[in-house]
């Protein structure tokens, strides 16, 4: 019987690790949106041999409105992490742009994350936890990554957060 478990953990941890990580999101109820054109003088990635690098993204509803305000004095934790998590949708969005499939992704190498944070906030790890966690959802092993997590005393439209990240693709 124990031996029995064990193979019948085996295979399911097989199975899981074969997903694509285009059906992890489907599994997670994530449908990615249509990439949003940049608002400056810039595009949304760039490839240099095996890496592209995305410019920073921020939390843009499907109405076109962006999570705004300061953590810490505007949003509570919890609302600023769910900000970080639909950032992550959005950069997951530019990356299958730009390489016509997620499988292509080798690995999540770096993430800097910059949180719209009220002076005496002090919790941006917590917030930017919410792209992290979407990451190695999407990616499992290969979504974990070096990270930054800064407090800034803007940003752009007021975003909430807006998270930079650079990833290792398949030749």
């Amino acid at each position: 019987m124990k031996y029995l478990l064990l193979i019948a953990v085996t295979v399911a941890a097989l199975t899981a690790s074969a997903q694509t990580p285009e059906e992890r999101l489907t599994k997670l109820g994530i449908t990615l949106p249509k990439v949003s054109p940049p608002v400056a003088s810039y595009v949304n990635a760039v490839r240099s041999g095996n890496l592209v690098f995305l410019a920073g993204k921020g939390p843009l509803k499907d109405n076109g409105e962006y999570i705004k305000g300061r953590v810490g004095k505007d949003l509570s934790i919890e609302e600023a992490n769910e900000a970080a998590r639909l950032t992550a949708i959005q950069q997951l969005a530019v990356l299958k742009a730009e390489l016509g499939s997620l499988q292509k992704v080798k690995r999540i190498v770096k993430v800097s994350g910059f949180v719209n944070s009220a002076d005496d906030f002090y919790e941006q790890p917590k917030v930017i936890n919410g792209f992290s966690d979407v990451m190695i959802q999407a990616f499992g092993e290969k979504g974990k990554h070096a990270r930054t997590a800064l407090g800034v005393n803007a940003l752009p439209f007021n975003m909430a957060v807006e998270v930079e990240l650079i990833v290792e693709v398949v030749e």
